[in-house]
């Protein structure tokens, strides 16, 4: 099964490839409007936010092996979490921002190669971080200005970051990052290496068209839906249902409804209060990213000690 796996996953990302190759070259050729940010905000809300929708089950799973059976502390627990990354957001946005993106960094990373590069190792951790740093190096080589407005969206004010920041691109730092990220995929790729391995460089190409011809924002919800997400997906599937992918499908989309729903209607309702205070488009911009981040340091955690629990 683990083969059949592997073929879906290297199918998904030449699939991926031909998608984002075809998408962006139509809009720079025939100069057609790309994804709105509402557009966007909708993707992730239902495809980028459904992969982690699975989380509570996993909960349960990591309760038990603490002889705990109360489903309620997971909750309270993830909440709990999630509002403190928000709260350390408002209270200190540069470093929430630096610490998110070196997490998600590695995360992005690991994920997206699990299904090829099992062992756990400090270099794989290392190879893995700087594959997974691409997705936040090619937005600043290809659209600086634009990336960085983000930034000044998301509350970073500090102008000692942003200064380093110009140093980092007047310097061409950004072309080595990403120079370093496709020798960590090379790398990682010739590890017990099989022809399969190659996708990985397939995906890294697929980043680096999106960022050169697409808004970050737009850029980011294309990897973050179909390549990250349902990559993610294809994962759970296969461990909820091991000898009949289809249906593993279909019941990993049942158990991840319920928490979708939920995460898309808080998702919302900040949505209706942050449009109060800034135009849509911004608003949008501060509920993705911040909205992500709270989400995305409660997930890799349970993700870390799932990880944890098994190897012990």
């Amino acid at each position: 099964m683990n083969n059949f796996i592997n073929k879906i996953n290297s199918i998904h990302s030449i699939i991926f490839f031909l998608f984002t190759a075809s998408f962006s070259i139509l809009i720079y050729k025939y100069k057609l409007l790309q994804l709105s940010s509402l557009v966007c905000f909708f993707l992730i809300l239902t495809i980028g936010v459904s992969h982690g929708a699975y989380d509570n089950i996993k909960g349960k799973s990591l309760l038990k092996s603490y002889n705990i059976n109360h489903i309620y502390i997971f909750y309270l627990s993830y909440i709990l979490f999630g509002t403190i990354v928000i709260l350390s957001w408002i209270v200190a946005p540069t470093i929430s921002l630096l610490i998110f993106l070196i997490i998600a960094s590695f995360h992005f990373g690991k994920e997206d190669s699990q299904f090829l590069i099992k062992k756990s190792s400090i270099i794989n951790s290392i190879l893995f971080f700087s594959k997974g740093f691409l997705i936040v190096a090619a937005p600043l080589y290809f659209n600086f200005v634009e990336t960085i407005n983000i930034f000044k969206l998301l509350l970073v004010e500090n102008e000692n970051f942003y200064e380093y920041l110009d140093w980092i691109e007047t310097k061409n730092v950004l072309i080595i990052i990403i120079g370093i990220s496709l020798l960590a995929n090379i790398l990682l790729i010739i590890q017990n290496f099989r022809i399969i391995n190659i996708v990985l460089l397939l995906d890294f190409t697929s980043i680096i068209i999106l960022n050169y011809f697409l808004s970050p924002l737009v850029a980011f919800t294309l990897y973050f839906c179909f390549l990250h997400s349902i990559r993610h997906i294809v994962s759970i599937a296969n461990e909820l249902n091991n000898e009949n992918f289809y249906h593993g499908i279909k019941e990993f989309i049942k158990k991840a409804l319920p928490l979708s729903i939920v995460t898309a209607i808080l998702f919302i309702f900040s949505l209706i209060i942050a449009y109060n205070y800034y135009e849509i488009n911004d608003a949008i911009l501060k509920i993705i990213f911040i909205g992500l981040a709270s989400l995305t340091f409660p997930h890799i955690l349970l993700e870390y000690l799932l990880e944890k629990n098994e190897k012990q």
